[in-house]
């Protein structure tokens, strides 16, 4: 069952050639791109949410034992173009995650094996989906004035 609170959503809106801007219901901005600007394109973006999302659950996870001193993560994926269209293969995320030396580093240490399969199997929003093969829904319409936060 769902909740009013489950509701994601982004806007978009065209700000340029080739570029958008993204806005979230919290006010939040992201620049998106088609690769001709600094500005992450959409590819990017979802491996930056690969890696986003296991990596919140794995500091939230370790960080009630010890903070990591490294926290460094990587998503990488091979375009594509075949007779599915557009996309990536050989998703990869590899987190690099180090604790300091003692009893508090050791705690979380141990814990990350777990934690990270928490996040591939059950956690993880981004991560569970692209598993899932969720189908997206395309339509044309014209969107209603977002409310003010």
């Amino acid at each position: 069952m769902t909740t009013p609170d489950d509701h994601r959503s982004v806007r978009l809106h065209k700000i340029g050639e080739g570029r958008y801007l993204a806005t979230n219901r919290r006010g939040g901005v992201l620049p998106i791109g088609s690769g001709g600007d600094p500005d992450f394109t959409p590819t990017e973006l979802l491996l930056a949410a690969l890696a986003g999302c296991t990596s919140i659950d794995l500091d939230l996870i370790t960080r009630k034992r010890a903070s990591a001193v490294v926290f460094e993560a990587e998503a990488t994926g091979e375009k594509i173009r075949d007779d599915q269209g557009n996309r990536l293969t050989d998703l990869r995320l590899v987190f690099d995650l180090r604790f300091p030396e003692g009893e508090e580093g050791d705690a979380a240490r141990a814990v990350l094996p777990r934690a990270l399969a928490q996040s591939r199997e059950r956690l993880c929003t981004v991560g569970r989906t692209v598993a899932a093969g969720e189908p997206a829904a395309y339509e044309l319409g014209e969107l209603a004035p977002r409310e003010e936060a």
